[in-house]
């Protein structure tokens, strides 16, 4: 499968008679799965819009649809943005935002998919042994440093602050 780009925008999958797909020279889908990827590697759904068949055969009722995805999804992720500096889940309201414009936008989709394979592969990093274990020693030495900094302090100049409260 492949995604074509045609002058409606609705960006709908096709399939030539082969299997291959059409508008890739070596004939892949586009999703960064070759042929001889395993199923479900990288994503496995075709690139385009997910709105209903009824919506992208009526161009002006797919172009109204995508506004309102569109607007949606940035109402999510400009909520994430400002939930960053504030106490609340902000990556996550900012990804579930991208998650939004991906139903319908092809550079949402790669840009998640880009995002996954990335987070994939910092967890195969982080699980490898040495790894683990230099950021175990960092922290056990950083704690270290932090408590003897409050040690210190405390032995200093007790439970006091050091300014003023009125």
């Amino acid at each position: 499968m492949a995604v074509r780009s045609d002058n409606t925008g609705t960006g709908e999958a096709v399939q030539d008679g082969t299997g291959a797909g059409r508008g890739t020279p070596d004939g892949q889908d586009g999703t960064g799965a070759g042929p001889g990827a395993p199923d479900g590697q990288d994503g496995g759904r075709p690139l385009g819009s997910r709105a209903p068949h009824f919506i992208r055969r009526s161009r002006p009722l797919h172009l109204s649809w995508q506004v309102v995805i569109f607007l949606a999804g940035l109402a999510v992720v400009v909520l994430g943005v400002v939930m960053l500096p504030l106490p609340g889940p902000g990556w996550v309201v900012i990804f579930l935002g991208m998650g939004i414009w991906a139903t319908e936008f092809v550079w949402a989709q790669l840009a998640l998919r880009w995002t996954r394979r990335k987070v994939a592969e910092a967890a195969q990093k982080a699980m490898d042994p040495r790894v683990r274990r230099r950021n175990l020693t960092l922290t056990a030495v950083g704690l270290v440093v932090i408590a003897g900094l409050g040690g210190w302090y405390l032995w200093k100049y007790g439970l006091t602050m050091p300014w003023n409260v009125g």
